[in-house]
């Protein structure tokens, strides 16, 4: 959809869509530019935007690639909001998604989208979904990607929950030790180091870590302190320390802040933690329960089988305050997406998958020998020929052509296909919940055997 213009009828109101890349003029964000940017803001209930500091967030942007959409109504009422200012956006990138295994898969990721209050229900979200993913599709990308600030929109687009992090605290008082976070050291560290280090770090943490998301350039400029969260100002409270193993080689860090006097109890705020191994992850929680004048950590990104309740020595100082789905996918391509990621059993599956956007409607034979899969979409006219009835009963005989085999059969959306597809789920929830149909308990366990993943995704990066 990059360099599109499209008009047409959204609830009987007219609207120009156009999308295009973050534009400077005479040193500045273009009025273009600096209108979208204040929609965005709008949308999120951030502030207004200090002109001065939008060309450094526009250079972000040219590092990351990203392409904006923005909708603007033919028609604006005199004294309305100035009519360069678009009344729904939408932006993209690409990224890469570790599928398991190191294996990386190009993914569209989505962000940034807005719809103002007075032009819902109007289609304008639709059409811009529709447009992009189709867009994807056809540049040959197999999966979408993003994460969601409401968690009832996405769905009917084929979106589908894989990923989710455990908001914790823990007691950093007298009770609070890592008995085992013995190795390497931790140093402080003057934060603006992170500014380069942090990527190469999470370079290495993407490369082993099922789930995760590439990062985009805005995490550097914040984990280092240069931007604060919601302006491109320095955050003069951001601090920093830094793990080295036994070879003196970085491989973690963590990036905090201190709440404030006036929270209590007193808090530290972890903006930031990466580490490429569980040393370093252990080491580094050490660090930061030893800080005096401090009695809670608070950390919104802990893996859901997190390492660290295991490694104190009272785990009872360990708690989950709140669970929160961080990404979401939508499988734009099922031969290629489910190629790309290896498994962890042999077998056959039918697998009927159904789409809201009738995108990737269809059969699909999977079989899976030596954790590799080869996907084949069947034609179901054939089938129907073959069998003789409209319904496929999961047993028909191969004929010597396209078509079904007696391989067990599960009927799933695309939805439920992407949220299975890193093994973040289980197929017996999905099952239980009705997302999932299929034959009995065996076809069951042998899905879940299928995609199980060593480790429960993780995705640290929200965009």
């Amino acid at each position: 959809m990059a360099g599109a213009a499209m008009a047409g009828d959204a609830g009987g109101q007219q609207y120009q869509i156009d999308s295009f890349p973050p534009g400077m003029e005479s040193g500045e964000a273009d009025r273009r530019t600096a209108a979208w940017f204040g929609a965005v803001r709008f949308g999120f209930h951030d502030g207004q935007a200090v002109p001065e500091n939008l060309p450094k967030v526009i250079e972000s942007y040219h590092r990351d690639q990203r392409v904006l959409t923005a909708a603007y109504p033919f028609h604006t009422p005199e004294a309305a909001w100035d009519e360069a200012v678009p009344v729904a956006t939408y932006a993209t990138m690409v990224n890469t998604l570790n599928v398991g295994g190191g294996r990386m898969l190009p993914a569209h990721l989505v962000t940034a989208v807005t719809v103002r209050p007075t032009h819902r229900r109007r289609g304008l979200l639709r059409r811009m979904i529709t447009g992009d993913l189709a867009a994807a599709r056809q540049q040959g990308l197999a999966m979408a990607a993003l994460t969601a600030s409401e968690a009832t929109i996405y769905g009917r687009f084929g979106f589908g929950v894989a990923t989710f992090t455990n908001e914790v605290e823990v007691d950093a008082r007298e009770r609070f030790s890592v008995p085992s976070a013995t190795a390497g050291t931790v140093e402080v560290a003057d934060p603006a180091v992170l500014l380069d280090i942090a990527p190469q770090v999470f370079a290495r943490f993407h490369e082993k870590t099922t789930g995760s998301i590439g990062r985009q350039d805005a995490y550097r400029q914040r984990v280092s302190g240069q931007w604060s969260d919601d302006k491109q100002e320095p955050d003069r409270f951001v601090r920093a320390a830094l793990h080295y193993d036994d070879g003196g080689v970085i491989d973690g860090y963590v990036s905090y802040k201190f709440a404030g006097w006036d929270q209590e109890p007193p808090t530290i705020k972890v903006l930031d933690l990466v580490a490429t191994n569980d040393e370093a992850y252990l080491a580094l929680w050490n660090y930061l329960g030893s800080i005096d004048l401090v009695e809670r950590i608070k950390y919104p990104s802990a893996a859901v089988d997190d390492v660290l309740p295991w490694a104190m020595s009272d785990r009872r100082g360990y708690s989950v305050s709140g669970q929160e789905d961080v990404l979401w996918l939508r499988i734009l391509d099922p031969v290629t997406a489910l190629q790309a990621r290896s498994y962890g059993a042999d077998g056959e599956l039918v697998i009927r998958l159904h789409d809201p956007l009738e995108w990737t409607s269809g059969t699909y034979r999977m079989r899976v020998v030596g954790s590799e899969a080869s996907i084949s979409r069947c034609d179901d006219t054939q089938h129907t020929e073959h069998t003789g009835h409209t319904e496929h009963t999961g047993h028909t005989e191969h004929t010597g052509h396209t078509g079904y085999t007696a391989a067990p059969e599960i009927s799933i959306s695309v939805n439920g296909l992407s949220s299975l597809y890193l093994g973040g789920v289980r197929a017996g929830a999905l099952a239980a919940a009705g997302q999932l149909q299929c034959a009995g308990p065996d076809v069951l366990s042998l899905v879940d055997r299928m995609f199980v993943a060593p480790a429960a995704p993780w995705c640290i990066t929200h965009f």
